[in-house]
């Protein structure tokens, strides 16, 4: 199909043709400009057009989108509770290792220093993923100017990116995928940049950034193994063959090796953990993984998507980034075959969008769908994402909305108080001096980290769990005396107890289903020393 073209607009080859003349004019008035613009010796695939320097960056209004994604996220940055993941990552840093079963050691050492600092704050464990979202708000409006993208195109870029629901439900808490997010979109921005510029020290620096990003999850192994595919079959080739690239190579490596080692020495768990999360199929697992996606993109912003990757692979002017588009195709097509999920792809969002806001700035598209780019549009689409991925309900209300199917873990924040009730009232059960030799063991991690978090204001027994994580952290002492038991899967523990009784169960009120009626139990009479029971008790799923 033709591109087509407005009354009045100049279609694309017209355009180069008088953007080469005007080039011609500049290198006659200034020859030097002409090593400005030649691709470097050996270069297989040309530079962008005319080698010219990016427009102006549009700081102030750029800064005001990014501003305006960090103040919604703050202003709901205490809404409901802790997440299960975050509770996780605090229980984790008072076991601080080089490695653990389902991930690096990053986000367990900022959750345990944050904590330590703070005094267990949860505004201000939240405050580093705003602080990384409105980076990359900016990150990514950067990759539009390098794209040639004026201060309409900047802005669109940074709106899509500041009010995706990927971006806010990842904002919004603690997670692997807020580092993971602004990371990945930093070093797309480096290689946007080198391709303009050919400066090698920007290589350096992404190798820096992904040896960062690899303390806190593996996946971006996955980005540069496609990204490297797209590079040797599309170009441009020279950047596999810069020694800068090589070297931030081998520092991302070495850097890891510690939790490589831990991994070894424990059989790989994390290669484990990846088949159990692909077998849990959540969010519809396969067959849900294109239409989260398009959820987690953000509607009008996700046809901004589509409309770069299409131009990233069609537009002459994008075509030295044309491997962008490849890799975005290339990621989605792997984590849909091997069950991954469709946050795993959000890091390479930023550059499609950045292509769609550039190309639909220059006038592309059809006239009937350009309102898309209109600030009414975006602007209600931005509010629509934070009512459906920010905990911005009454708390009973929560459950009656859409909010839950889009970001799960919003209403998880809310079971924490009723089940630190339950638990309490089980071991107020008990005889004192029983208590004082009592232990808590728990069916999920999440459950382990909120009574590690919560249980030392109630005078709660610590905390085991044989699930993911915390069954490494270890079992409870053999002179221990009665578990209290959280969760409905007793059934384990059970043959190695004389006695199991139900003690409470954490019901919510009206409208609070969010709690499930988790059950507690006294499990009493133990038959084996734990040492011997927690050999076989471990899993993951």
């Amino acid at each position: 199909m033709g591109v087509r073209t407005e009354p009045g607009q100049v279609p694309d080859q017209e355009q180069n043709k008088e953007s080469l003349g005007a080039t011609a004019v500049q290198q006659e008035e200034n020859p030097q400009s002409t090593e400005r613009a030649r691709p470097p010796e050996g270069s297989d695939t040309a530079g962008p057009p005319e080698g010219s320097a990016p427009p102006p960056f549009a700081g102030r209004w750029v800064g005001a989108v990014a501003g305006t994604s960090g103040l919604a996220l703050l202003l709901v940055s205490t809404r409901y509770g802790f997440q299960g993941d975050e509770l996780y990552f605090l229980g984790a840093g008072k076991h601080l290792s080089w490695g653990y079963a389902d991930q690096p050691v990053l986000l367990p050492l900022l959750a345990h220093g944050i904590d330590a600092v703070t005094g267990g704050s949860l505004f201000a464990l939240r405050l580093l993923p705003v602080l990384l979202t409105v980076a990359g708000v900016l990150v990514a409006a950067l990759i539009a100017r390098e794209f040639g993208g004026e201060r309409r195109a900047q802005l669109l870029t940074a709106a899509a990116y500041g009010f995706a629901p990927a971006v806010l439900i990842s904002g919004h808490a603690l997670s692997t995928m807020a580092v993971d997010l602004f990371l990945w979109t930093l070093v797309n921005w480096l290689l946007v940049r080198w391709v303009r510029t050919r400066e090698d020290r920007l290589l350096l620096f992404a190798g820096l950034a992904t040896a960062l990003a690899l303390q806190g999850k593996y996946l971006i192994v996955g980005f540069w193994a496609v990204l490297a595919v797209c590079l040797f079959v599309i170009g441009p080739r020279e950047l596999l063959r810069r020694r800068a690239l090589w070297i931030g190579a081998a520092v991302a490596l070495v850097t890891s090796l510690p939790g490589l080692i831990w991994q070894a020495q424990y059989d790989w768990p994390q290669l484990e953990m990846s088949s159990v999360l692909a077998d849990e199929g959540i969010l519809g697992g396969r067959a849900g993984f294109l239409p989260y996606l398009i959820v987690l993109s953000g509607g009008v912003f996700t046809v901004v998507l589509v409309y770069g990757l299409v131009r990233l692979l069609r537009s002459p002017q994008l075509a030295p980034y044309q491997f962008l588009a490849w890799t975005f195709l290339g990621l989605t097509a792997v984590f849909l075959v091997t069950g991954g999920r469709p946050a795993y792809v959000a890091g390479a969002f930023a550059p499609l969008w950045a292509a769609g806001a550039v190309e639909l700035a220059r006038g592309g598209g059809a006239r009937w769908w350009r309102w898309l780019a209109a600030w009414p549009v975006v602007a209600l689409t931005a509010l629509v994402a934070v009512a459906l991925s920010l905990p911005v309900y009454p708390v009973s209300q929560v459950t009656k909305t859409e909010q839950p199917k889009n970001n799960p873990m919003t209403a998880e924040t809310l079971r924490w108080p009723k089940l630190i009730d339950a638990v309490d009232k089980a071991n107020r059960s008990l005889p004192a001096a029983e208590r004082k030799r009592a232990v808590v063991v728990t069916q999920y991690y999440q459950e382990a980290g909120a009574v590690d978090h919560f249980g030392p204001d109630r005078d709660l027994p610590p905390a085991y769990s044989g699930h993911r994580g915390y069954w490494y952290f270890g079992a409870p002492s053999d002179s221990s005396g009665p578990v209290l038991y959280v969760g409905s899967d007793v059934a384990k523990l059970k043959p190695y107890f004389s006695s199991v009784k139900k003690a409470a169960t954490a019901a919510g009120g009206p409208g609070e289903s969010f709690v499930d009626g988790v059950p507690v139990w006294i499990l009493d009479g133990r038959t084996k020393p734990w040492s011997d029971i927690w050999k076989d008790y471990g899993h993951l799923s």
